[in-house]
């Protein structure tokens, strides 16, 4: 049975008016934690982070919601609409062709519905497909993962080549995550929410026979013209009975946008809390993966069903957290910087908040992490995104504009 979710937090309601939120908006009241002291984010003693400027890149488009690259040294920049349209941005330009339109198959009535994210694999060139995550309209918002095919012309793709590769159902409307990233590995990562509503009423984020409040890893490029995937060997809970082998991390409450660092391989996943906190988890480039980041027994570093204590056996903490008492309410995650242009920015990693427009900033160093906030933008943060060269972009949702991050 299909059930539909209505509640969102009220500052997301407030700010997007008409109940219009993006898909990483907290949702829900799941009760449990009273209101957390503030915890500014403050810039740890001794540590330099760089101040930072937003620069106008690209605008007109209509509820962006990923920014991404193929790879191919063509410089593109690709922004994915919620509605169900890529766009692409040449020489600064944007094109009026949309590189893909799916908005008769994508479902994006709903505040965390759409079409979600697009991911070009390692040696797209080559190859000419690549990856997007959607609602699907047909399956009253369940989570399609698919594989699309260029045409002759490099700058449109088939709408109509698509192979599914993978379907989950999704019994709410809300928390569906949207994530796709090839990792280091080959692999393709994808981010799922705990299925919605509210506290995580079916226990997906602990329940390893399920899908959703996971983070996958999949092979899909062994045999691209064949439609599904492979499960990798090396996954954590191959053979266990169990669980599900497609599972490479668990305890997510919605991952909405996770990444990894070009030059180290580290994973940042920001996962959006319910009422109280915003975390940031990390997992190194040599982990063989199988982490429980704690949803829906801990929020963050706190204790969620029980608040009056819990057991945190097992579980891996965030490495950085910050609370809704300034306004914040829902983390979207960016990106290690590892471009040329600015040393100040070096090994950075930025986040944003969605209602509040802060980026803040966490950096790893001798296995140690700092935070800092870093600039207040006033944007409805929906993602952050990079181009080939490494330079970084943020995305406001609401105008429709995508900026360049840079260090003054």
């Amino acid at each position: 049975m299909k059930y539909h979710a209505t509640e969102k937090i009220a500052a997301v309601l407030l700010m997007m008016l008409a109940a219009i939120s993006y898909a990483g908006c907290s949702g829900g009241n799941g009760g449990g934690n009273a209101p957390a002291a503030a915890r500014p984010f403050p810039q740890a003693a001794g540590d330099t982070f760089p101040q930072i400027s937003i620069a106008l890149f690209a605008s007109g488009f209509s509820r962006p919601v990923h920014v991404t690259h193929a790879g191919d040294g063509s410089g593109r920049v690709f922004v994915v609409e919620k509605a169900g349209r890529i766009r692409i941005v040449r020489n600064g330009i944007v094109q009026q062709t949309p590189f893909l339109d799916i908005s008769s198959r994508v479902l994006s009535a709903g505040g965390e519905q759409g079409l979600l994210s697009a991911a070009f694999p390692p040696g797209y060139s080559g190859k000419g497909y690549f990856y997007v995550n959607y609602s699907d309209i047909a399956g009253n918002g369940d989570t399609v993962v698919a594989r699309y095919r260029i045409t002759a012309d490099p700058d449109i793709a088939d709408p109509a080549s698509e192979q599914v590769v993978l379907t989950v159902d999704q019994p709410f409307a809300n928390h569906n995550g949207g994530q796709l990233a090839f990792g280091p590995d080959g692999f393709l990562y994808i981010g799922m929410g705990d299925g919605g509503s509210g506290g995580d009423p079916f226990n997906n984020g602990q329940n390893r026979s399920a899908l959703l409040g996971k983070l996958l890893r999949l092979d899909v490029e062994s045999n691209p013209a064949a439609p599904g995937y492979s499960i990798p060997a090396s996954n954590p809970f191959v053979g266990n009975a169990a669980a599900r082998g497609e599972i490479w991390a668990l305890g997510l409450r919605n991952p909405w946008r996770f990444s990894f660092d070009r030059l180290t391989g580290d994973l940042y996943i920001a996962d959006v809390g319910q009422n109280t906190i915003e975390e940031i988890d990390f997992q190194a480039s040599t982990s063989t993966g199988g982490e429980n980041y704690g949803w829906n027994v801990m929020e963050g570093s706190r204790c969620f069903l029980q608040p009056a204590g819990c057991s945190t056996s097992g579980f891996v903490q965030p490495v950085a957290e910050y609370d809704h008492s300034l306004g914040d309410c829902s983390v979207t995650g960016g990106m290690v910087y590892r471009g040329q242009e600015f040393a100040s920015m070096q090994g950075v990693y930025f986040l944003g908040d969605f209602c509040t427009g802060t980026i803040r900033a966490v950096r790893r160093s001798d296995g140690a992490f700092s935070r800092a906030t870093l600039l207040e933008t006033g944007l409805a943060v929906s993602t952050f995104g990079e181009d080939e060269a490494g330079n970084l972009y943020v995305a406001d949702f609401q105008t429709g504009n995508v900026f360049r991050i840079s260090a003054q």
